[in-house]
């Protein structure tokens, strides 16, 4: 089989095997490669341990206790031309990390997440039986790779003869878009539990389905999650949420038992009613709204997925078929706080987070002032307006609406109209040395207080925002 290989990934082989090491490529790039798909993420394995791969590549890293080194392309350039760097470059291959794991097997797995034991492997085969699912345990060996090194100031990809090494049949599974695990599935999951979760990536991403026995194994073993770090399990579901099939994938942690385990508060929302233009109970109101997000950051896709998350704590019976929901998103922005605690987000993806469920439920009508919208903008965060606007967007959508109407057109005009106007207490013509120069005060609360109240009049009336005003305005609030 002939497959069309990058340069760099022909200077790693091609030096391991000079060297007198078996070298294979591995992974995802295998996957990608049968597939005839693009790749950035290429993965070896050899029988060179850390220390002898360090020595054939002295520009590489080590870092980690599971023998993989690690080495970016411009430390693989085989010329100091300008030319060849320049074509590199654009190829996008000079930035990228090739990873280099030494042959290895794991014993022992007490915590269901690390080998309490791992010791380097002299065969490939020992390699592959190691790895979660069997799309993940092919090979590529390359043939006289050695005769390779002679073209690797080629620019673009080079046509490589390769065999297939496919001992759990993955090529097979990839015709049939099956998600398998090697071996016995309990084993694996037992191993480490987080790979009940990428099975389940996998498959969103991929757009496979998960071999019954294999799911059924992640059904019977899903409380394992529970051993698994929080950042972890936050790093595998934010790729569910950002692959191309997210809202199956939460579907499938949901009927594979995990979600309880990760986000039992969206469960609540199954069979809660909704009314007026609604055609779908919130749990499915939810998943239809991340389906149909256009937005790609996993973190705006959470927000449309949880924006509805306090529905059940306000749903309320209002006449024979009214259904209210008061105050829902300010419960549900409560509960996103927690969630966001929950998976160890950093304090400004809380925020934002936070923030896009707390006011999802904005309204527009056009009689409001231009000073409304910009309190608006103040509100929600210039930096959040668009990934709102997106929300809504799969809101509406999730509910059955089309994708905007003229409302939301409008408001959108209206806003882009505004972004020149002051927005924070940065773009006021005076600061706090003004103040206190002004009124021969000391730093204190005083000072954020009048900036404040300064910053409200503004805001009414983006005129006031000239010095000379302003310093008058501070001689008057003293």
């Amino acid at each position: 089989m002939h497959l069309k290989l990058p340069p760099p990934v022909l200077t790693v082989i091609g030096s391991l095997t000079t060297a007198g090491f078996e070298a294979y490529i591995v992974g995802g790039a295998v996957r990608d490669l049968l597939q005839q798909k693009d790749t950035t993420d290429w993965d070896f394995t050899t029988k060179a341990t850390p220390e002898e791969i360090q020595k054939i590549f002295p520009d590489s890293f080590y870092d980690n206790h599971f023998g993989t080194v690690g080495i970016t392309g411009q430390h693989l350039l085989p010329v100091s031309s300008k030319a060849i760097t320049k074509k590199w470059l654009a190829a996008n291959w000079l930035d990228q990390v090739y990873e280099i794991t030494t042959f290895r097997q794991e014993y022992g797995y007490s915590d269901k997440r690390h080998p309490d034991k791992i010791v380097w492997g002299k065969t490939l085969t020992e390699d592959l039986a190691r790895r979660d699912f069997t799309i993940n345990a092919i090979a590529l060996k390359i043939h006289n790779p050695q005769s390779t090194i002679r073209n690797l100031s080629a620019s673009t990809p080079i046509k490589t003869e390769v065999d297939i090494i496919d001992p759990y049949n993955g090529q097979v599974n990839l015709d049939q878009k099956l998600i398998r695990a090697v071996g016995d599935a309990k084993e694996r999951f037992h191993e480490d539990a987080l790979r009940m979760m990428r099975a389940i990536r996998l498959g969103a991403q991929l757009g496979f389905t998960i071999e019954p026995k294999t799911l059924t194994a992640i059904k019977q073993h899903a409380n394992l999650i529970i051993h698994i770090s929080w950042e972890r399990i936050r790093d595998e579901l934010l790729k569910i949420i950002a692959s191309s099939y997210s809202a199956d994938g939460i579907l499938l942690l949901h009927s594979a038992g995990l979600l309880e385990f990760i986000l039992p508060e969206l469960l609540e929302t199954r069979n809660v009613p909704q009314a007026g233009h609604h055609i779908y109970d919130v749990w499915t109101h939810s998943l239809e709204s991340l389906r149909h997000c256009p937005s790609t950051d996993p973190l705006v896709r959470l927000a449309t997925l949880l924006h509805d998350i306090g529905k059940p704590q306000t749903f309320r019976r209002q006449g024979p078929r009214g259904i209210t929901f008061y105050g829902h998103e300010v419960v549900g922005a409560r509960l996103t706080n927690l969630i966001a605690q929950r998976l160890r987000l950093s304090t400004k993806q809380s925020q934002k987070l936070t923030t896009l469920v707390r006011w999802h439920m904005f309204t527009y009508n056009p009689e409001m002032t231009d000073a409304s919208i910009r309190r608006f903008i103040r509100r929600v965060g210039l930096e959040n307006i668009n990934d709102m606007l997106l929300l809504r967007v799969g809101d509406r959508k999730g509910g059955g609406s089309k994708a905007t109407s003229w409302r939301l057109r409008q408001l959108q005009e209206r806003i882009g109209q505004q972004l020149y106007e002051p927005m924070s207490l940065k773009d006021m013509k005076v600061n706090g040395l003004d103040v206190m120069k002004t009124l021969k005060i000391e730093p204190g609360p005083k000072i954020g207080q009048i900036l404040n109240q300064l910053f409200e009049e503004i805001l009414e009336d983006t005129s006031k925002n000239n010095r000379k005003y302003l310093i008058s305005r501070i001689k008057k609030l003293k």
